[in-house]
């Protein structure tokens, strides 16, 4: 498994020449939502559809 510094220098190489500090620290970002996702999926730190849709009707009062 590659180390955290290669796995970041591997996303900001894929990105266009012409990016922004801002779009490499989002897609930088963007990653970590990612990877931390997987995390909690793999190890069943998830919830029901039934109850996200719950939650979000509590938002919206």
């Amino acid at each position: 498994m590659a180390t955290a510094k290669e796995h970041i220098s591997e996303i900001i190489r894929r990105q266009p020449d012409d990016s922004t500090y801002d779009d490499i620290v989002r897609e930088l970002a963007f990653d970590l939502m990612v990877q931390r996702g997987l995390k909690d999926s793999d190890e069943c730190r998830t919830i029901s559809d039934e109850e996200m849709e719950r939650r979000i009707k509590t938002w919206q009062k």
